[in-house]
């Protein structure tokens, strides 16, 4: 009977690491930070107004880098592109950060390596950056949302 225990607890311990191997795309460690993406968000407009979407992110300051999840609908897929942009919530504004644009099925995930400083400047004042994708009937942005 403890054979049959250790393995049981090596198979959990297993299915348990390839869980956490699995999530550290959406959270490796850093300030975590989640939006909701629409169309009437995108500046100067318009955006999609059929389109929807989430965005997580995590900031790691210590490190710089930036690993996020994208899900999109209601919009052209594939995306054209994904983007980390500097602005208030009524403007755009140039681009800091590229991502990953949504495939076809509409997700993106993935981690970057970014400047410590700027990564320091968005965990400390998210309401100054945004979020966007862009696709190829709405090149300007179809979905947008401010991180903050």
């Amino acid at each position: 009977m403890p054979r049959l225990l250790r393995r049981v607890a090596a198979v959990t311990l297993l299915l348990a690491l390839a869980a956490l191997a699995f999530a550290l795309p959406a959270s490796a460690g850093g300030r975590p930070i989640h939006v909701a993406l629409t169309g009437a968000a995108e500046r100067p407009g318009p955006g999609d107004p059929d389109g929807s979407g989430t965005a997580a992110f995590t900031f790691n300051r210590g490190t710089g880098e930036v690993c996020w999840t994208i899900d999109v609908e209601g919009i052209t897929l594939p995306a054209a592109a994904a983007h980390i942009h500097v602005a208030p919530v009524t403007d755009p504004g140039p681009i800091v950060i590229g991502l990953t644009a949504p495939d076809a099925t509409g997700h993106s995930s993935g981690c970057v390596t970014a400047d410590r400083a700027l990564v320091k400047a968005i965990t400390k004042d998210p309401g100054a950056y945004y979020v966007n994708v862009h696709t190829s009937d709405l090149p300007a942005g179809a979905l947008r949302a401010q991180l903050g």
